[in-house]
């Protein structure tokens, strides 16, 4: 289409400058018959700029609305996103299929103002969810190390406070890690380190890893793997699999149960954790990646809101799946899909 339209254009002025040519002929031949040659020449010269007038000033009123006036509204568009106005958009001077090199510009700058906002949009969430977090754990650390100062607390309290504001700290070193941890996955300063990985050995040692919370909570682990290798990052997947199985005892009862397995489909190498917990609503898992969202608004349980937005991110560098599937009540299965898988 935006061929045909240029060459329409090339064609019109084809045509324009052949009938100055035409017309200057035309006149030169009628009155040559009847006037010397002087007088022809100079009837046929003032014949010549009359048109040439006249293509001028077709031409100029053809720039004036086919490029000066885009080009314009183009330029202060632009202006108006340096100078932080990002809710600008531009009307395209053509219907859809009509457009030209102009119109597709537009398109592209109202494209690139919708991301500016949203990019601006996320920064003032993260900015907000960022303070929001770090304030409960500053205001305990400085509660209760204003209490410490009291020399008349006996020792027990003393300890119980000491308790409480290294876990406070603790809450704002892993806080501060993952934000760390998510920036550089996000501008892809972590570049995975490729390598052949036992499936079942690491999945092993994650699940051991959280041994002291599984015994503290008296949760049966199920560990169903089969023997599967796949070349992949450690570190990614260990960022990975921390994350989800701690959060399946996190969520678990008490005496509860998580379920890990590793089975092999086609060449994918498939990985569930499933708890039997408290479960999320629908709306709940249809955000669960997002980051700093928390299903859990009463924040009965610790955490920021980004241990799977990470997760998400890490296996999106990799080029796997994951997927959710949650029901109130009865828990959840998180399933990770990876490729390729490296036969033993």
């Amino acid at each position: 289409m935006r061929f045909q339209k240029s060459m329409w254009n090339y064609f019109s002025m084809f045509v324009l400058v052949a009938a100055v040519a035409t017309g200057s002929v035309l006149v030169y031949d009628a009155i040559n018959k009847t006037t010397d040659d002087a007088v022809t020449i100079i009837v046929t010269t003032c014949v010549i700029f009359a048109l040439a007038l006249v293509c001028a000033i077709v031409d100029i009123v053809r720039r004036k609305w086919t490029v000066e006036e885009p080009v314009e509204r183009i330029l202060q568009a632009t202006k108006d996103i340096a100078n932080g106005n990002l809710s600008v958009r531009l009307i395209p001077s053509h219907t859809y299929k009509r457009y030209d090199q102009y119109d597709l510009i537009m398109e592209d700058i109202n494209d690139m103002a919708r991301q500016l906002s949203k990019a601006e949009t996320m920064k003032s969430d993260f900015v907000s969810n960022v303070s929001h977090e770090l304030k409960t754990p500053l205001a305990i650390l400085q509660n209760y190390s204003h209490a410490l100062k009291d020399k008349n607390i006996d020792e027990a309290t003393r300890v119980k406070y000491l308790d409480v504001i290294e876990s406070a700290a603790k809450r704002m070193s892993t806080l501060v890690t993952n934000i760390l941890s998510l920036n550089k996955l996000e501008n892809q300063h972590l570049k995975p380190e490729l390598t052949s990985i036992d499936l079942k050995e690491m999945l092993i040692s994650s699940v051991l890893a959280f041994e002291d919370l599984i015994d503290a909570k008296s949760i049966e682990p199920v560990c169903d793997l089969d023997d599967i290798s796949v070349v992949s990052s450690y570190g990614y997947l260990e960022l990975i699999w921390n994350n989800l199985v701690s959060n399946a005892i996190k969520f678990s009862d008490e005496g509860g149960k998580i379920i890990v397995s590793l089975k092999r489909e086609n060449d994918c190498a498939v990985v569930s954790v499933r708890d039997f917990g408290c479960g999320m609503s629908q709306e709940t898992g249809n955000r669960i990646f997002d980051r700093f969202y928390q299903g859990d608004t009463s924040h009965a349980q610790d955490g920021n809101g980004l241990g799977l937005a990470i997760v998400k991110k890490v296996i999106d560098l990799l080029g796997g799946e994951i997927s959710v599937e949650s029901e109130l009540g009865k828990g959840s299965l998180f399933t990770v899909k990876l490729t390729p898988v490296k036969d033993f």
